[in-house]
C-alpha cells in the first residue's frame, strides 16, 4: 500500500513537473510568434497570439490546483516540497510572459493598421533573440534540474536592460526631432518594455531552479552582497 502510495505521489509530481514544460513551450511559441508578427506586419499572426493568450491562463489556473491538491494531500516535504514551490512561482511568472507577448501583439497590430505603412525605425532584434534565449534555457534547466545556465542567463539579462535603455534614448530622440512619431515611437517603447520585462520573467524562473536544485533563494543576491559590502565601509 506504502509502495502504491508512492508511485502514485511521484506520478502527480511528474505531471506538475511536466505541466511547467508544456506551458513553457506554448509560451515561448507565444513570444516568438508576437515578434514574428510585429516584424513582418502578420496582422493574422498577431490575433493568433493575443486569442492564444487563455490557453497559458487556463493551464497555469490547472498547474496551481494540482500543486494545491498536493500539498493538502501528501504534505510533501524536502526536495519535494521545492519542487511544487517551484512550479507555482514559475508558472506564474511564464503567465506573465505571456501577458507580454500579448501586449506585443496588441501593440503590434496598432502600428500595422494605420493608413501607411509602417516601418520600425529601431533594431530590437538583438533584445528580442537574448529574451528568446534566456526563457529557453531557463525552461532547459528546470527540465534537467540543472543551474550552470544561471550565470549566463543573468548576464543576458543585464544586455537585455542596457538595450533597453538604450531603445529609449533613440526613441525620446526621435520623438523630440519629429513630433509626428509621437505615437509610434510610444508604441514601439511599449513593446520594448514588454521585452525586458520578458527577459525578468525568464531570469526569475532561472532562479527558482536554484533554489529546487540547492534550496537558496537567490533573487535579491546581489543587493545582498551590495549592501554587506556597503555596510563594512
Amino acid at each position: 500500500m506504502t509502495e502504491h502510495t508512492h508511485k502514485q505521489f511521484d506520478t502527480e509530481l511528474e505531471k506538475i513537473r511536466t505541466g511547467v514544460l508544456q506551458m513553457g513551450g506554448l509560451v515561448e511559441t507565444q513570444v516568438a510568434n508576437a515578434l514574428e508578427g510585429l516584424k513582418t506586419g502578420n496582422t493574422a499572426l498577431l490575433e493568433r497570439v493575443i486569442e492564444g493568450d487563455h490557453r497559458i491562463n487556463l493551464l497555469e489556473v490547472e498547474i496551481d490546483e494540482e500543486c494545491n491538491q498536493i500539498i493538502a494531500k501528501r504534505q510533501p516535504a524536502a526536495v519535494d516540497l521545492r519542487l511544487v514551490m517551484t512550479v507555482i512561482k514559475a508558472i506564474a511568472d511564464l503567465e506573465r510572459i505571456g501577458d507580454e507577448a500579448k501586449k506585443i501583439a496588441k501593440a503590434g497590430k496598432r502600428l500595422h493598421s494605420g493608413d501607411h505603412t509602417f516601418s520600425m525605425r529601431i533594431d530590437l532584434s538583438h533584445a528580442t533573440g537574448l529574451v528568446l534565449d534566456m526563457l529557453r534555457s531557463a525552461l532547459d534547466s528546470f527540465a534537467r534540474a540543472d543551474i550552470t545556465n544561471w550565470t549566463a542567463i543573468t548576464k543576458q539579462d543585464e544586455d537585455v536592460d542596457a538595450n533597453f535603455k538604450g531603445t529609449m534614448r533613440q526613441l525620446i530622440t526621435f520623438m523630440m526631432e519629429d513630433p509626428r512619431t509621437i505615437s509610434s515611437s510610444l508604441e514601439v517603447l511599449f513593446i520594448a518594455k514588454a521585452i525586458e520585462r520578458i527577459g525578468d520573467h525568464a531570469k526569475n524562473v532561472a532562479e527558482y531552479v536554484v533554489f529546487l536544485v540547492q534550496g537558496r533563494d537567490v533573487r535579491y543576491a546581489k543587493s545582498v552582497a551590495a549592501e554587506a559590502g556597503n555596510s563594512k565601509t
